[in-house]
């Protein structure tokens, strides 16, 4: 049994068109693109008879899981693990766990080795071999491991794109996973705008009630973005 999709506007879902999640997880807009619909909801709409994503406006957008996902994929995929064999890992794993995403799943991310040539996930005395013609790079996992947060299912529940210390984070629970000042439903981006209207940080930070220090990280996550 594979527990319910995210693919549909739902409160704690989160939604990210493909536009949101190349700027979140700083990945290539095609490649976001091109693998949504080739491979979530294309090999694996098919296998398990439901799209990943829906349409928003003229645009596809998914739920804070799928975000989560993509970033693991795109790490197997440029250590030159073939689609087709990422996909039958997925496949295996959103069995054993009954989630439809698995690669969203505490153990799974921090299950990943290897040892220069293979992939291996494991797990519980399982293992899931992935043969890749690059090495991984576990740093950049283990860096984007301590951007996440889980629940009590241990699936990926926020995320933190500058790491925790920042501030900014998306969380499905508030203005639908955009990144907010944490603790708050302030949009990063409205704090944005106001900066690039030249209000000085104090006053922005009286405005919202707000330090002018969280101001400044929602101004350092936005230049970081429009770099």
């Amino acid at each position: 049994m594979i527990h319910e999709f995210e693919n549909k506007p739902q409160l704690g879902n989160g939604i990210y068109t493909v536009s949101e999640i190349s700027s979140i997880l700083r990945v290539p807009y095609f490649k976001v693109h091109t693998w949504l619909n080739k491979y979530w909801d294309g090999i694996l709409g098919v296998k398990y008879e439901q799209n990943y994503s829906w349409q928003i406006n003229k645009s596809k957008a998914v739920g804070f899981h799928t975000l989560v996902e993509f970033f693991m994929m795109m790490q197997f995929a440029d250590a030159g693990v073939k689609p087709s064999v990422v996909l039958k890992a997925h496949q295996e794993l959103a069995i054993k766990y009954a989630t439809a995403f698995p690669f969203a799943l505490k153990k799974v991310i921090i299950g990943i080795e290897t040892d220069g040539k293979k992939i291996f996930l494991s797990d519980e005395g399982d293992i899931i071999t992935l043969d890749g013609t690059k090495q991984l790079n576990l740093s950049l996992i283990e860096m984007f491991f301590k951007k996440l947060e889980f629940d009590t299912e241990l699936l990926a529940s926020r995320f933190w794109p500058l790491g925790k210390e920042n501030g900014i984070v998306c969380d499905p629970q508030h203005k639908f996973g955009q990144p907010t000042i944490s603790g708050t439903n302030i949009l990063a981006e409205t704090l944005y705008r106001m900066h690039l209207a030249e209000e000085s940080n104090g006053f922005i930070a009286k405005i919202y009630d707000i330090d002018e220090y969280k101001v400044l990280q929602a101004i350092k996550y936005c230049d970081s973005i429009a770099a």
